[in-house]
């Protein structure tokens, strides 16, 4: 074992050649969803390891072992990716280290040996940056910076040193004189001299395309602007995504995208870099002010940006703040809004939020922090309106008794729908006096929408029929209450 911290130990870069070779991946949830496109695109022999599958991972067609790991399921693997919990992560770790095989353990650097970069790919080149998992965050940015400074021309850069490197091989010239002939033949490209085999005959005075010489790459012009496009993509189902939210995606370069967007979506993006940007575990990959600087930065260099939230961008996604920084830049953007989840999710469970003599408003409240909470409602008469409260489910206990507080009845029906619009899509319904005194049945691990009012009484009626209706005298007595 190496002496100090794991990040402090030198590591050698590799490029692995996996195509056909086993890879393992252990854990079946979205991080693991996450990390395996990657995998089957590099053409390994992929097997999955978990008690439970994220459908994402399901779609992809690979094997996958519905349990527990074992150290048996290493035999045969070159590299093994764990994404699973600490616990799980150590346990595949010393299986790995005793078969000699390299792990790389997902947000977990003291199980791992391998460490994922973060790549740059563009016509060919491949250029990869690693903080030895200590810092992802950093590890994205540098390859945002990367890609701002390689030139859109890189393909013909790539076939022009091909083509020397054939010439030089050829006529035997020495290893250390390569770098200044390539150097030329690239400013050939831009019509510059030519010394070097030919290398200006795809170039003249006048008729370059690239951004710049290669001479100095980091003189490129930042006179031309990009443009950044703030873009809602509706609660989770892609059918979801406005048209223009679509367009906004195909033609983007650069795609930072929060937690909870479904990769569908951003298989939208096809040809853009994608950077997530998001709460992961409760922590912000990136702070809301470095978000700004790298939208600012990439628009600035003549990208096409898109934010993708979830939902709506002014509905809780701070969008606001982002438009505010972006016009105080003098960056060019718009707004493309997306469906909302406070309204999305109560209509995908049958319930309107409003309905002719039951509500005729609703309040959209965060129910992240409760004392916020209290406050929204707090000039709210009792079973006047429908409540939509978004980010409270793992706090609704605790919201319900905030109501009951404030003066609304017991019997007041709620709703809870967690993954609105998702195959997994769940509905809840009871009373506030359920929700306060935590009676409700909620697995609430994606988001989650609470719905309190006499508008959650049609649900059944307007949504699934289903046997648990509201019986007639709750809704009689909660409407003359009112």
């Amino acid at each position: 074992m190496l002496p100090g911290p794991f990040f402090m130990r030198p590591m050698l870069p590799l490029f692995l050649d996996l195509a056909g070779r086993r890879v393992v991946l252990v854990g079946g949830g979205r991080v693991a969803a996450a990390k395996l496109p990657a995998i089957v695109a590099a053409g390994a022999d992929v097997r999955v390891v978990a008690p439970a599958i994220d459908a994402e991972i399901e779609r992809a067609g690979v094997p996958i072992e519905r349990r527990g790991f074992v150290p048996a399921d290493l035999d045969e693997a070159w590299l093994v990716v764990a994404a699973a919990t600490p616990a799980v992560n150590r346990e595949v770790a010393e299986a790995a280290g005793a078969r000699r095989i390299f792990v790389n353990a997902v947000d977990d650097p003291a199980n791992a040996t391998a460490f994922l970069s973060g790549v740059v790919g563009r016509d060919g080149v491949t250029i990869a940056i690693s903080t030895g998992g200590d810092a992802p965050a950093l590890t994205a940015l540098l390859r945002e910076a990367l890609d701002a400074l390689l030139p859109r021309d890189l393909s013909s850069w790539l076939a022009e040193a091909r083509r020397q490197r054939a010439v030089w091989r050829r006529e035997g010239v020495a290893l250390e004189k390569r770098r200044p002939l390539l150097l030329e033949a690239l400013n050939a490209l831009y019509g510059g001299s030519d010394r070097s085999g030919g290398a200006g005959e795809s170039g003249g005075a006048g008729k370059s395309t690239g951004p710049t010489r290669p001479t100095s790459p980091t003189s490129r012009s930042e006179a031309k602007t990009g443009h950044v496009s703030l873009v809602g993509a509706g609660p989770g189902d892609p059918a979801l995504l406005t048209r223009k939210a679509l367009a906004r995606l195909r033609g983007a370069d650069l795609v930072l995208y929060d937690a909870l967007i479904d990769e569908r979506i951003l298989r939208s993006a096809r040809r853009a870099q994608r950077f997530f940007v998001g709460k992961r575990a409760g922590r912000h990959q990136l702070t809301q002010a470095a978000i700004h600087a790298l939208m600012i930065r990439a628009a600035r260099r003549g990208r096409q940006v898109v934010r993708l939230k979830g939902g709506d961008p002014f509905v809780f996604g701070r969008g606001g703040e982002e438009a505010l920084a972006l016009r105080a830049a003098g960056v060019p953007f718009d707004v493309v809004p997306g469906v909302t989840s406070a309204v999305a999710a109560p209509a995908l469970a049958g319930i309107p939020v409003t309905h002719r003599g039951l509500a005729s408003a609703f309040l959209v409240v965060s129910g992240h922090d409760e004392e916020a909470f209290a406050s929204a409602i707090a000039g709210v008469e009792p079973g006047g309106m429908t409540i939509v409260a978004l980010m409270g489910v793992g706090r609704s206990a605790a919201l319900a008794c905030r109501l009951i507080e404030r003066g609304w009845t017991r019997a007041t029906p709620a709703a809870v729908i967690v993954d609105a619009s998702m195959p997994g899509q769940q509905v809840w319904r009871g009373t506030l006096d359920d929700l306060a005194t935590e009676r409700a049945d909620i697995n609430a691990a994606g988001p989650g929408t609470i719905v309190v009012g006499a508008v959650v009484t049609l649900s059944a009626r307007v949504g699934e029929a289903e046997a648990s209706q509201w019986p007639p005298e709750i809704v009689r007595g909660y409407v003359s209450h009112r």
